[in-house]
């Protein structure tokens, strides 16, 4: 899986490649689709997992595509 699997805009899928990341974590993977639809999220992980681009890039995703 990678980020272009997850249902982003092609501009984030980009700028998040152009950053060094292609494949998403655990907790991004589940929670990045469900954000996307709309869904309510609750996510734990380890520290350092990538939680906060768990919640931000459909943030972002959602600005973009309004």
């Amino acid at each position: 899986m990678n980020f272009t699997d997850l249902g982003l805009v092609e501009p984030l899928v980009r700028a998040v490649h152009e950053h060094g990341y292609d494949t998403p974590t655990p907790i991004q993977a589940q929670a990045i689709p469900a954000a996307i639809q709309g869904r309510d999220i609750l996510g734990t992980a380890q520290t350092g997992t990538g939680k906060t681009a768990a919640f931000c890039v459909p943030m972002i995703n959602h600005l973009i595509n309004n």
